[in-house]
Order: C-alpha cells, then sequence, then structure tokens
C-alpha cells in the first residue's frame, strides 16, 4: 500500500517545516517539500494533513510495563501497562523495569510483557535487576543477563531511598564495571539506572564511583532527577561531568514540577543534550510521612494519574454508603465483593449514597480510585512520556 501525507509539518527530530511524505507499506520512502507528482499513481491514498505536526516514534526510557506500587500492602500494587496506553501518547520505544516490589514483580514476568509488546509492532527493551543489591537476575549474575539475553540492556538500582539497600559508592562501581564489560561483550549501550531517592546522601554513591573507579559517567542514568532542589544540583554537576540526567514528567506548574526543576538545570548551565525526561508510567508515587509510614500512592496511566484507595478508606466509604438503608455492612460488603452485583440490593431504590457503595464495590474489583461523592473517578491530567527518538519507521501525528 502506497501513501502520500501531505502538508506535514515534520520534525525528524529537527525542525523540517512543511514536507511531504511517502510512505510504502510500513516504510518511510521518501520526504520531500512537494511531492504531489506521486498522486498520479493509480491506487495511491492521499492524506492532508493540513500542517499537522508530524515526529519520530518516541522513546520512553522508564516504564513499569508490568506494573509496580505495593507500599501499603498488596491492594496497592498498580496494574501493568496495555498497548493503547504508549500508542496513543506516541510511544514507540519503551524500556521496562521493575521498582520497590521484586517478589510478587518478577523478571520473567518483565521480559514476556516486553517480548508480547515486540510482537505487537513496538520496541521493548528491559533492565535487569530491581532496587535491591545484589540485583535480582535471571540468570543468576547481572553481566551474564546482559551480555546473553538480547532484551536487557542494563541494570536498576536504587540509591539514596529508605526502601533501597543502601549501596555504597564501592559497590555501585563494582555494579557499573560488570555492566560496562558485559555490555562491551554484547555490543550494546551498558546502563546503570539509578532511581534516586529523597535520601540527605542524594548522588555521593555515584560521585564516589566516579573518583574511584575508571567506570565513564555514561555508564550511568540517574533518574527522578527532579525530587529536590539539592537533588538538581547534584544532577547538573553530574551533567557537567559527562553524564546524562534523566527528570520524571509531570504537568505540575509548580515549583516542584518537570517543567520547573528543568528549567533550574538548565540556568545552572547542564547540557541540554544530556537531559532526558520519562514518565515512570505504572509505577507508583508513593506519599510518606515523617515516620517513613505510606500514607497514599497514585499512578500514571494514559488518560490521567490515578490514585489507589486503601482498603481500609473504601471499607469506610462503604460503610457510610450502605448502614443509612439498613444494610449490614460486615455481611454485605463481603457479599458485594464476591457475587459481583450489578444494581442495587433488592428492595432499595439507587439513591446517590446507594450509587456511591457501588461505586465502591466497582472499584475494589478494579482496584481504581480516587472515588468522589457522586461515585465518579477523580480525573488528573496525564503524564506524558517525552524524549526523541531516532528518525525511523514510526511516526506520529498530533
Amino acid at each position: 500500500m502506497l501513501k502520500l501525507w501531505k502538508n506535514c509539518d515534520l520534525y525528524a527530530p529537527a525542525h523540517l517545516g512543511k514536507q511531504d511524505i511517502l510512505v510504502l507499506g510500513a516504510q518511510i520512502w521518501k520526504i520531500g517539500s512537494d511531492l504531489s507528482a506521486w498522486e498520479a499513481i493509480p491506487e495511491i491514498e492521499v492524506l492532508d494533513l493540513g500542517g499537522s505536526i508530524v515526529c519520530p516514534g518516541l522513546i520512553d526510557l522508564h516504564v513499569h510495563v508490568t506494573g509496580g506500587g505495593g507500599e501499603q500492602g498488596p491492594a496497592s500494587r498498580t496494574p501493568e501497562i496495555q498497548l493503547s496506553e504508549l500508542t496513543k501518547n506516541g510511544v514507540t520505544t519503551v524500556l521496562g523495569l521493575l521498582g520497590t516490589d521484586g517478589i510478587s514483580r518478577s523478571l520473567e514476568n518483565l521480559l514476556f510483557k516486553c517480548c508480547a509488546l515486540e510482537q505487537y509492532g513496538l520496541t521493548a527493551k528491559m533492565l535487569t535487576g530491581n532496587y535491591r543489591y545484589p540485583s535480582p537476575t535471571l540468570t543468576g549474575d547481572v553481566a551474564r543477563d546482559i551480555a546473553l539475553i538480547d532484551r536487557i540492556i542494563g541494570v536498576k538500582i536504587a540509591v539514596s531511598d529508605h526502601r533501597s539497600s543502601n549501596i555504597s559508592g564501592e559497590e555501585l562501581a563494582r555494579l557499573a564495571t560488570e555492566v560496562r564489560v558485559s555490555s562491551m561483550l554484547a555490543g550494546k549501550a551498558g546502563l546503570v539506572v539509578m532511581h534516586m531517592g529523597g535520601g540527605e546522601q542524594r548522588m555521593a554513591p555515584l560521585f564516589w564511583a566516579l573518583e574511584h573507579s575508571n567506570v565513564p559517567p555514561e555508564t550511568f542514568l540517574p533518574t527522578h532527577c527532579c525530587r529536590s532542589p539539592q537533588l538538581i544540583r547534584d544532577a547538573v554537576r553530574f551533567n557537567k561531568m559527562g553524564g546524562t540526567i534523566d527528570f520524571t514528567a509531570d504537568v505540575a506548574e509548580s515549583e516542584a514540577g518537570t517543567a520547573a526543576a528543568v528549567y533550574s538545570a538548565l540556568q545552572q548551565g547542564a547540557d541540554p543534550s544530556r537531559i532526558t525526561m520519562s514518565s515512570d508510567g505504572c509505577g507508583s508515587q508513593p506519599v510518606f510521612d515523617a515516620h517513613g509510614a505510606c500514607t497514599g500512592l497514585t499512578y500514571s496511566t494514559r488518560m490521567r494519574r490515578q490514585s489507589i484507595v486503601h482498603p481500609t478508606a473504601q471499607r469506610d466509604e462503604l460503610e457510610r454508603a450502605v448502614v443509612p438503608h439498613g444494610m449490614h455492612h460486615e455481611g454485605d460488603f463481603i457479599t458485594m465483593r464476591i457475587q459481583k452485583h450489578h444494581g442495587p440490593p433488592p428492595g432499595v431504590s439507587a439513591a446517590p449514597d446507594v450509587k456511591v457503595a457501588h461505586a465502591v464495590r466497582r472499584n475494589i474489583a478494579k482496584a481504581r480510585g480516587p472515588l468522589a461523592r457522586n461515585g465518579e473517578n477523580v480525573i488528573f491530567k496525564p503524564r506524558r512520556a517525552i524524549g526523541i527518538g531516532k528518525l525511523g519507521n514510526h511516526f506520529n501525528c498530533v
């Protein structure tokens, strides 16, 4: 099938302005300022985009494709991502990884999920390991995972986070050396993706590793660098040493938002060519109190940021909804969960409070939330995955 896309505002990724694109099958065959002569070919499909932006498929470097979360117990585990949640945001290349939970979430599951995304037409790579050190692996060794499993291009580790193994600079240098050597043998980039927590050490282990080893800065990729002004300063220091820093994309229009964090980094002299942004899609964003207890969490999907309501809170909401109508909350709560009623109980009208009760029951089944009083989900703006990839066969129309 031959297709001609006319009047595109093309980024490749440099801005090329108004261009026409000729597509043959699944391949970009020709790009030019005026390809109207091709319209004479019989059965060619012509689409006038009217100045719509066309750009390469986006690369999202940080996606919990099998889900994440769990910081508030089993009910706070987040769902895995769906194909449409990537493609409808223009993401055609994704890097899958694990997070806090390396027990109920496995590398085997992550590998198969990435294989499935590849079969659907995306490019899907993954990282071995998770927050823990020594890192969990598929073969029993980080270096062997990277060298022998084609889809694995590096390792994930957590630094300066109370959920981490408190990895030292010496241990980080040793891990990075394994990653560098094995990636050289396999012909891969070889990344140590560092989840940066809010601990006071910040990037101190990274700087120790760089000062006491010969591992180049390009091996490390610290992410969540917008967590605090102090961490941003450390990130800029690392960027000036030749390293790449990653910010978690957000829509917050405040000093804590990603835009403000990137602006601050640029004002401090960071090289923009070594700044990336990723979505942290389907991973949790937990909130901890002063004592380290998780008080709630959200996670990001394609359409909105979701909140997971703790079962205790859902139970309280259900009790408020059903007790005024004479329902025994203990028994009816259990019955509603197991029998999955699709309407009000017999003899009870669909009053507003009962509608809330059924919304709670649906949300228990789907592990979704939060709930408003009218039983609807509270909708948030999306955390978008941004980051320009190489010019290839995938283009997005905006």
